[in-house]
Parts: structure tokens; sequence; C-alpha cells
């Protein structure tokens, strides 16, 4: 083997190597932005909010309806950034522009031409912010550290453009949320990111009080094709009822087109899936070149679905196959996202756990349906559901509601706790006992008066506690991020037993 200075000296060159290690430098800031810079510095971050500030970030002041970054500066200093970008001078490091806004915009726009990587925008009503990061880890492993996303749920209008700021010139791949609540707010995003690679996960109505239809909602969410660069690729889910209406849209634009799911028409369809020891699943895949066989780590079928999306994702941004597979079998499950934690039994004995699963980020007909099935195939003594309200339904939250009675007999849930206004239709209906239900073969609800209807989280863990858990229970945390079920979450994580 040649000694190792000789294989240093052989290490092949890549055009990404002259570039900057540093994110920014006041210099290339005020020059994307034509702003002025009071002094030279380096920066490795950006952010714009002053409580998320790390050391070496440049802090962004922007202005608000009810707030000023300005005000922040000082205390953005103190936790460790470098400069700032303000539209007013000010005693500390900092770009000095006319609009903060435009200027984070600009320095968006700067960052997505100063770097050669493939970026990928992800949207749809349910799943994109896991799908995004799944999309992440597969390229991230691929490219050895060399991918970058939207963190959190960063998906509009702000969360977008600061996700850009945050490109690495040196990135080889870039993965993008983009979200929307009324029309008109995904092509802005998508013109953007101007991705390569354009991913809708499912149409579902999520949003639908805004838009009024599915039909809308898939007319909006296709808006992502618009900012593709030519010859992307729109990637749509095969399955969805409105998959006919979603590829109308990309085949006007001209790009090309991949679809994906279990349909025999799928350019990356699903031909096995089997439950893994892990709880999630060993998937076989036909992209048609190949056929791929990887495992899920995360439970339930529309994770299934999701990764047959991510592989469709990542082969048409180039990456490694092989080492997408390895990052699905090796995910794990985000906060308020399907996170599953082993709870301690309140006087139980030692070592007595229940599983928690903390879906309380966010919730819509469809996510819930699924969630309910996955908990209904999960391992458990008794399965338990705590579930808000669902938001943004508008009049068609009632029905939404009370549609939830079916998939929580089906799923063989042993306890049901509901939380908010809307849950009271879903109440009325399991109070009732929905004759002809759970008739799909598994177990229907024990009990159709197991249940209990409260107004809030604390009210909600006031009612999980009278009812109590055993060692060997799974429960279910459930509901739209405004309801506030997370403090659930947290509060029985932690409970000391």
């Amino acid at each position: 083997m040649p000694p190792a200075h000789a294989l240093l000296h052989s290490w092949p060159a890549d055009a990404r190597d002259g570039l900057p290690l540093a994110l920014w430098d006041g210099q290339a800031i005020a020059a994307a932005t034509g702003g002025t810079a009071s002094a030279d510095f380096r920066a490795s971050g950006v952010e714009m909010d002053s409580r998320d500030v790390k050391p070496g970030d440049v802090f962004i002041a922007l202005k608000g309806e009810a707030m000023d970054g300005h005000r922040f500066v000082p205390m953005a200093f103190e936790k460790g950034a470098v400069a700032a970008v303000t539209d007013r001078p000010v005693d500390f490091p900092h770009v000095l522009v006319e609009d903060t806004s435009a200027a984070l915009h600009a320095l968006a726009g700067a960052a997505r031409e100063r770097s050669a990587a493939i970026r990928i925008g992800v949207t749809g009503s349910v799943g994109k912010t896991g799908v995004k990061e799944a999309i992440f880890n597969c390229l991230d492993r691929a490219s050895r550290g060399a991918a970058h996303r939207s963190v959190r749920s960063y998906n509009n209008h702000v969360g977008v453009p600061l996700s850009l700021a945050r490109l690495p010139a040196r990135a080889k791949f870039g993965v993008f949320e983009m979200g929307m609540n009324h029309a008109g707010e995904i092509a802005p995003l998508s013109a953007h990111v101007r991705p390569h690679v354009a991913m809708i996960t499912t149409i579902a109505p999520a949003h639908i009080e805004n838009l009024g239809s599915l039909e809308a909602i898939a007319d909006e969410k296709a808006q992502i094709f618009t900012g593709l660069l030519p010859g992307g690729t729109a990637i749509i889910p095969a399955d969805s009822d409105q998959a006919g209406r979603l590829i109308g849209h990309a085949r006007a634009l001209g790009v090309r087109i991949v679809t994906f799911g279990r349909s025999e028409s799928a350019d990356v369809r699903l031909l096995d899936a089997i439950p893994s020891a892990n709880g999630g699943s060993l998937v076989t895949v036909d992209l048609g070149a190949q056929r791929v066989c990887y495992s899920v780590a995360e439970p339930g079928e529309h994770w299934i679905a999701n990764s047959l999306g991510v592989m469709a994702a990542v082969n048409a941004a180039g990456g490694d196959l092989a080492s997408a597979g390895l990052a699905l079998a090796e995910m794990g499950s985000l906060k308020g996202r399907g996170a599953r934690y082993q709870i301690a039994v309140p006087g139980g004995p030692d070592g007595a756990r229940a599983l928690m699963i903390d879906e309380s980020y966010n919730a819509n007909p469809a996510s819930m349906r699924a969630t309910l099935r996955a908990l209904g195939e999960t391992p458990a003594h008794r399965r338990i559901a705590v579930l808000g309200s669902m938001k943004e339904l508008g009049d068609f939250a009632e029905q939404f509601h009370s549609q939830l009675e079916a998939p929580l007999r089906e799923a063989g849930i042993d306890h049901v706790i509901l939380v908010g206004e809307e849950m009271k239709v879903l109440a009325d209906a399991l109070a009732r006992g929905g004759a002809g239900l759970g008739t799909s073969g598994r177990k229907p609800l024990g009990n159709p008066a197991s249940f209990a209807h409260c107004d809030g989280p604390i009210e909600a863990i006031a009612a999980l506690e009278q009812f109590g858990f055993t060692n060997g229970d799974a429960i279910l945390v459930k509901g739209s991020n405004s309801i506030g079920l997370g403090a659930l979450v947290t509060h029985f994580q932690n409970a000391v037993r």
C-alpha cells in the first residue's frame, strides 16, 4: 500500500475545494444585499430569531407587524453572533441595508447562485417534513456530510429564504420544504429555490378551509413545479386521487415526470412490503432500470409510501440508492412527528414502561387515519389514543371529525381521549355506539363508552392519569399543533414514577 502522504497527494481534485469554508463573510453579504459592512467578519450561520442564535451566526434583524428584530441585536451578540444585518447603524459589527427582509431574500438568491448543489423541493398535504428529513439523511450519507436542508418546518415566505441563505457553497445537495395555507403561496417559494427535483408527498384535506376543495389543494401544491429548472423532475404520488391533475400540471410545463406508489403504472413501484422485527418494514421497489430492497425503520403503511417517494427523489437527484436504503433503515422519528418514547408507568413496579407515540405537531384527516392504523398494528397490551382537534377544515370540520369513528374501531383502540371543541362530534358518535362498524376483521373498540372528551391539554393529562396506563400499553398523541398536546407528551416524559 502506498504511504499515507502519497495517498493524500493523489486525492482527487474537486471544484468545491477552492470555495470558502465560512458560510459568509462581511464583504460577500454586502455584495449580495447591496449593503455596507462596518467591519470584516466570517460567519458560520444565519439566524433571524435571537433566541436561537449560536456562536458564529450573523443575525438578520427582521421587522414584523408586531416585533422589530433590531430590539434584540444586543441579545444576539450576547449569544455569540459575529455580526448583524440591520437597517440602521448599531454598536456592533453589521451590514447596513435599506430593508432587512429584502436583504434576506437577496442573500438567499446569492447562496443559490453560488452553489452547484442539486436542489430538491418538497411539498404536500401530509408528511413533507418527515420526507424532507428522510431525503436529507439519504443524500447526506451518500455525500459524506455535504447535504443541506431546511430545519424544523421552515417552509414559508421567511423560512424558505432563510434556509437558502444557510446553503453552504460547498454543499452537493439541498433539500427544501415548502408549505402553504392559502392559494398563491407555493409558486414564489419554488421560484426562490429553483429546484432540480420537486416532489409532492400526497394530497389531503389540510387547509381545505382556505382552499375549498381537494382539487384546489392539488392545483396549489402543483405550483411547486413552476420553479423547476429546465430538465427538472416532478415527482408525483401515483396512488393519489389527484394524480392525473398533478401530472397534467407537470406535463403542461414540459418537465420530466416520475410517479411513485403501488399503482401498476407507477415509475417507482412497490413490489412487496413485509413487517420487520423492529416494527418497520422490509420494502422491495421496482425503479424500472433496477430493483432495490431496503428496510424502513419508521412503522406504518404511510412510511412505506413515503419511502417510495424518497427513493424516487434520491434517484432523480443522482444520489446513491444503496446509501439511501441504509439511511432509511437507521432514521429515527422527529419530535412531534412520530417520535417514540418509553415512559414510566405512574405507580407501577420498577421497569414498568408504556410506549408513547408523539404525533402532537400536526393533524389532518389523512394523517389521523394513517397513524391510527399504525397504532392498531403496534404490539401492545392496550392501545390508547389521545386525539386533538384538526384545524383549518372550515365547513368540513364536523364531517371529517365524525369520520374518525370508523378508523378508531377498525384499529381496535381500547380507550380514546378527545381534546378540543371540534372533537365533540366524534365523542357523540362514540357515545351512540356506531352500529355496523368494526367489521374489517379487527376487534372493534372494546367499549363504545370508553372515551373522555375534554377542552385542552391540562384536562387531557388528568384524563389519561385517571384512566391509567400499565406496562406494555401504547399511547398515541396526535392533534393540530395549536391544541398543545406536546405539553402532554412532555408531562409524561418528565413524570417521576
